[in-house]
C-alpha cells in the first residue's frame, strides 16, 4: 500500500511540530522546509487543524503548533483519516471487474488494509518522535552554517 502525499505530510508535519518545542513556525515555512507546495501543506494544516491536532494561530507572534491531542494522536486513526475507508482496488466504477460477485481477493486486500492500519493504531505521534527521530527531525530543512 501507498499512502497519498497528503498523508505523508500530515504525518511529517505532527512529528515536526512534536520536536520543535515553544517554536511555532508558519505554515509557509513549514511547507518550505519540507520541500512541498505551500498550496498543499495549507491543505493538509487545513485537515488537521479540524482533526483538532494543530493549533494555527494568525497574525504577528502566530504559526502553528501542536495540540495536545495531535501528541496522543493514533497514528493509525490519522492514515485513515486522510487515506479514506475506501477499497485497496477499485472492483466497481465505470467498468466493473467481471469476477465482482465471486472474487475472494477483495476480501483478502481488505483484511491486509485493516492489518496495516491496526498495527499502526498503538503508535503515537509522540512515539514516532522518540530518540534517535526527534533529533534527526530538528536538523531536516536547515542550512548548515559554515
Amino acid at each position: 500500500m501507498r499512502l497519498l502525499r497528503s498523508t505523508d505530510l500530515a504525518l511529517r508535519l505532527l512529528m515536526r511540530l512534536a520536536v520543535l518545542g515553544d517554536a511555532m513556525p508558519t505554515t509557509r515555512e513549514v511547507a518550505a522546509g519540507m520541500e512541498v507546495p505551500y498550496t498543499h501543506a495549507a491543505k493538509v494544516v487545513a485537515e488537521l487543524q479540524h482533526m483538532g491536532l494543530v493549533d494555527a494561530r494568525r497574525g504577528r507572534g502566530g504559526g502553528l503548533s501542536l495540540s495536545e491531542r495531535g501528541r496522543t494522536a493514533s497514528v493509525g486513526a490519522v492514515v485513515r483519516a486522510f487515506e479514506g475507508d475506501g477499497d485497496v482496488v477499485e472492483c466497481e466504477g465505470d467498468s466493473p471487474c467481471p469476477l465482482h460477485s465471486g472474487c475472494r481477493l477483495r476480501g483478502a486486500l481488505r483484511r491486509a488494509q485493516e492489518a496495516f492500519f491496526a498495527s499502526l493504531d498503538p503508535l503515537t505521534v509522540a512515539d514516532m518522535t522518540a530518540d534517535p527521530t526527534g533529533p534527526l527531525l530538528l536538523r531536516i530543512g536547515r542550512t548548515p552554517t559554515p
